[in-house]
């Protein structure tokens, strides 16, 4: 089977199956065209008897993909946000489906992999990360939530690395992603191409040990004692002081950077993280996302963001509520409150 499209390209090579997201100019940003590809494509190789392995990777040089098409989501949230809302149902989907794929799923996690992005890979069960990779989860810069079961991955983090990589929004590199549990092997980017042909000609496991070498070490795990200590406080702005009170110069960067994020989002982040480190699966925290992102539909912030940091580019948001202890209890909670409808996996399965 072929199924070549503008956005996505599907072939088959002997047993394998392999699929390329293919908006290179967009950094490979999902559409809900990408989505309902995948969606199909997956499913079809997951009942082909004949196809033993799936391949993700990206087209162009710049990464598999830098998220969600987030100009779509800012015009639908402008127009009402039925739009957003369609294209994250089914993206949620995806992402639990991805997670209990029947074969192996191989994401070739090269260059940059951010947001819905980490969603397509991050959920797979072989995760490939090199040297180019640089991952992150920056919904708090736009006025949203981590969502693609981000809080999922990062709530299970080692420590509280998972909170800082969430309150941030910063890039971390390959070593950092296998510390904190999102990817499994490291492949240098330019074995690359000789790695997935050996996928193609003798299988996961061979090529994995033929290639994988020891990823370079973890930034983040080596500053593991200053951020669980830092983010363990009670709300975003303990964490931030603690942050500034410490001695480590990261510990500044990082509340620095966090002080420019979303205030709203900050504080629904930080209780999205606890309550998804509580819930039992991965469907379940989906389900969280899938309010909270409706959610930041119908607020000033994810406009305002996307507004700022993608449109006008002026990069100077101004964010309501403004500060962080402008944000109350309700305006939390109000994130949290059922969709209309909710996010269900009953029928999907």
């Amino acid at each position: 089977m072929t199924a070549d499209t503008d956005e996505v390209l599907a072939r088959v090579d002997g047993s394998v199956g392999l699929v390329t997201l293919n908006r290179p100019k967009a950094i490979n940003s999902l559409t809900h065209n990408m989505v309902t590809i995948l969606n199909r494509v997956l499913r079809e190789w997951a009942d082909d008897p004949h196809l033993t392995t799936v391949v993700l990777n990206g087209a162009g040089e710049r990464g598999l993909c830098a998220g969600g098409d987030i100009v779509a989501i800012y015009e639908s949230a402008r127009a009402g946000g039925a739009d957003a809302r369609t294209f994250w149902f089914d993206e949620y989907l995806l992402n639990a489906y991805i997670a209990r794929y029947p074969k192996p799923y191989v994401s070739l996690m090269d260059g940059i992999v951010m947001g819905g992005g980490v969603g397509v890979s991050a959920h797979g069960n072989v995760r490939v990360v090199t040297d180019t990779t640089k991952m992150a989860m920056p919904e708090v810069g736009i006025g949203f939530i981590p969502d693609v079961g981000g809080t999922y991955l990062l709530s299970r983090a080692p420590g509280l690395l998972g909170h800082h990589a969430a309150l941030t929004g910063a890039p971390f590199g390959p070593g950092d992603a296998i510390a904190m549990g999102l990817a499994d092997h490291y492949v240098p980017h330019e074995a690359m191409e000789a790695f997935t042909a050996a996928v193609v000609g003798e299988g996961v496991e061979a090529a994995v040990r033929a290639y994988e070498q020891e990823p370079p070490a973890s930034q983040l795990a080596a500053q593991r004692a200053w951020i669980d200590e830092c983010y363990a406080g009670e709300t975003v702005a303990d964490i931030v002081a603690a942050l500034r009170g410490h001695a480590e110069g990261p510990a500044n960067d990082a509340a620095n950077l966090i002080m420019t994020r979303s205030p709203v989002s900050l504080s629904v982040t930080l209780e999205a993280l606890r309550r998804a480190k509580k819930l039992d699966t991965l469907e379940d925290v989906l389900a969280q996302e899938y309010r909270t992102s409706c959610a930041s539909l119908r607020s000033h912030d994810l406009v305002e963001g996307i507004r700022a940091q993608v449109v006008d580019k002026d990069r100077n948001p101004m964010w309501s509520p403004a500060s962080l202890a402008a944000v109350t209890e309700q305006d939390v909670e109000d994130y949290f409150t059922p969709a209309d409808p909710d996010l269900t996996f009953e029928e999907d399965k």
